[in-house]
């Protein structure tokens, strides 16, 4: 039977190998809008990897459109760069592309040295805090040109095809949009005056670049903005780009701004594809799913079930640039997946770095990071089996170390198994998995169920011992603390305690948010329960979210500072937050715990004492390093590194970037 991931398919002149197509993702790893080694290497590595076609960007058409760390096409003077790109894309596999955007009000003042950022309408921006300036018809009609002459300078870099940036709360839905397109001209008004920017843009990038240069543009399937365009705009809208000569359509969802999630782990596999599927019944030419497609077998189904005709897979192809070889030969086991944290890409970003990924150390790093094997071996003994751990041992026995991994529990993973526990964190127990899986494939040796102490590791006698022992919680010195309705978040999401009704959790860090969402699901409809109800319209639509939405339990969380959250990174926090006012757990912060009694917690909050009720005290204060080898592991002059929480208490994306540095280096 043939694979159907694996068929080839056409794309206006080009015939794509397979139905991968990477989408363009900012890396920030431009510099002065000029693409660097890091570009060139980050490309190469996923087009080895075996992805049909890569598109790069976003990539600026002038000089307001982006900013510095963006890739530039908006002069002559880059297309050698753009060359070099399109040349390593091309010589290892894939089919090339470049997206091209402007960011209209997205943009920020201080990336375009200090000038007003342009837009259809002076409406200020939830994203940037900033006004722009409204755009006259002249610069219209400039932008336009612009974008003819940058999609000739990508045809002249020898890319194989253009894509331009239609969605996203970008340049282009600004005008489509009536949220954001004020304007009273040919260019604002009715639905066909509010295309005209896009349809001018597609007209003049045909003028410029030829009738069969292949042209795809990236669109929004559904804004998700309130008064924003409806559904059926976007369906004429992409006729409208077909008919102006679009060779294929990638649908993507939201806008930066939307409050509807749309790229991190709570979002389930393959969810957008009934977009995509909304358009390819309404046009002719090819249509790419995108956004959570992160397994082989949900890119499978939604290609097979006519959901699309391609998919896109971008941060995926970042955790695991040879996703598409291992699906198409059989060993998908070997898989690293996407987990949809955003630590390493989403959030970088905003810290104005350039992307990286918790999955996979090397993305990002592919010359500085290459493995290459040592010439002394060393017999090496890892101690803990968490994300530092197996991440050690991976890399140490790629460099030809002989490793043997110990792990005092019965099973592999440590504290990712926290971390996946709350809703919608599922694929943190993925990563684990694969993790483990690595360990497999490669043949590495793993003692489960074993404490180890000197006497093993004298026994043992190895050359470097790298210590990954993790993290205890913290008890912090409330009097009443050893009451039995005292529990340790820790042991809440392993789900090795019971809690009662009422619930107080002390400590409003990510894993007090955590556990106030997985205990604030009990009681309520799954997603099962809730497809039966609306199918069969058994209740009124609001119950039904409300019976979603609204446990069993009543939920409070006090924090010391004044917000809660604040070690959650940026792409998430905001949805968890979102999350815990719609499932009605209350919050309060600037809030000191006073003591702990049989009726419930006594806290000091501002200047007000009270009594909260509770059946349970749930403590979530932190961790602190567990690490009692190390003195006496230096004693025996043994060389040895430590890892991840076991030194310092951090993120999961520290411990796994730890662990391979440790194993690569040694």
């Amino acid at each position: 039977m043939i694979d159907p991931l694996f068929e080839s398919i056409q794309l206006g002149r080009l015939t794509l190998k397979n139905r991968i197509y990477m989408p363009a993702m900012h890396l920030n790893m431009a510099e002065d809008f000029l693409v660097t080694d890091r570009l060139v290497n980050f490309y190469a590595e996923r087009a080895r990897g075996g992805a049909a076609m890569i598109s790069v960007g976003y990539a600026t058409v002038d000089e307001m459109s982006g900013s510095s760390m963006n890739i530039g096409a908006h002069s002559d003077d880059h297309i050698p760069g753009l060359k070099r790109l399109s040349d390593a894309i091309k010589s290892n596999g894939a089919l090339s592309a470049v997206q091209l955007n402007h960011s209209g009000r997205y943009n920020f003042s201080f990336f375009i040295g200090g000038k007003t950022p342009v837009a259809p309408s002076a409406i200020a921006s939830r994203l940037t805090r900033e006004t722009p300036r409204e755009l006259t018809i002249d610069e219209i009609k400039q932008i336009i040109e612009s974008f003819g002459i940058a999609a000739n300078r990508v045809k002249q870099a020898g890319f194989d095809a253009v894509e331009i940036l239609s969605g996203t709360g970008y340049l282009l839905s600004q005008f489509l949009s009536p949220l954001t397109n004020h304007r009273t001209d040919e260019y604002g008004g009715n639905l066909e005056n509010r295309m005209r920017f896009g349809i001018e843009i597609m007209k003049s990038i045909k003028a410029k670049t030829g009738q069969d240069y292949p042209l795809i543009v990236r669109m929004n399937g559904n804004e998700f903005m309130k008064d924003g365009s409806s559904s059926q705009d976007l369906i004429t809208y992409a006729k409208s780009l077909v008919d102006a000569g679009v060779d294929a359509l990638c649908i993507n969802v939201g806008w930066h701004e939307a409050r509807v999630p749309q790229i991190v782990t709570e979002v389930p596999r393959g969810m957008f594809s009934y977009l995509s599927r909304r358009i390819k019944e309404s046009v002719d030419v090819p249509v790419i799913a995108s956004h959570r497609i992160n397994d082989p077998s949900v890119a499978r189904e939604i290609i097979a079930d006519n959901m699309c005709d391609m998919v896109a897979i971008g941060r995926s192809l970042i955790a695991d640039p040879w996703f598409p070889e291992k699906a198409k030969n059989h060993r998908e086991q070997e898989i690293v997946h996407c987990i949809a944290c955003a630590q390493g890409c989403f959030d970088h970003l905003f810290q104005l770095k350039s992307v990286e990924c918790l999955c996979n150390p090397q993305a990002g790093h592919e010359k500085d990071r290459a493995i290459v094997k040592t010439d002394s071996p060393k017999k090496v003994m890892i101690i803990g089996g968490g994300a530092a751990g197996m991440s050690a041992a991976i890399a140490a026995h790629d460099r030809g170390h002989v490793v043997t991994l110990y792990e005092q529990s019965n099973q592999l993973g440590g504290q990712l198994h926290l971390a996946g526990a709350p809703p919608g964190r599922e694929e943190f127990c993925v990563l684990a998995q694969d993790l483990s899986n690595q360990l497999i494939t490669k043949n590495i040796s793993v003692v489960l169920n074993s404490t180890v102490d000197m006497a093993v590791i004298e026994k043992t006698a190895p050359d470097h011992v790298i210590l990954a022992t993790g993290a205890q919680p913290i008890t912090p010195p409330i009097p009443g603390n050893e009451l039995p309705t005292v529990v340790q978040a820790w042991d809440v999401l392993a789900n090795q305690v019971q809690t009662g009704k009422n619930v107080v959790i002390v400590g409003g860090g990510a894993v007090g948010v955590e556990t106030a969402l997985l205990l604030s699901e009990k009681g309520t409809l799954s997603g099962e329960a809730v497809k039966f109800l609306l199918v069969n319209q058994a209740e009124p639509v609001e119950d039904i979210i409300y019976m979603a939405t609204h446990g069993t339990k009543t939920i409070t969380i006090i924090e010391m500072i004044d917000k809660v959250g604040k070690d959650i990174g940026k792409s998430t926090r905001w949805g968890m937050l979102q999350d815990i006012s719609r499932r009605n757990i209350d919050i309060k912060v600037g809030t000191r715990a006073l003591e702990i009694t049989d009726k419930g917690i006594r806290v000091l909050q501002g200047d007000e004492e009270m009594l909260i009720p509770a059946d349970t005290i749930v403590l979530a204060v932190g961790a602190k390093p567990y690490n009692p080898l190390k003195d006496s592991i230096e004693s025996k002059g043994i060389s040895c590194t430590v890892v991840g929480d076991a030194g310092t208490i951090g993120k999961a994306f520290d411990a796994v970037h730890q662990g391979f540095e440790a194993g690569y280096q040694l």
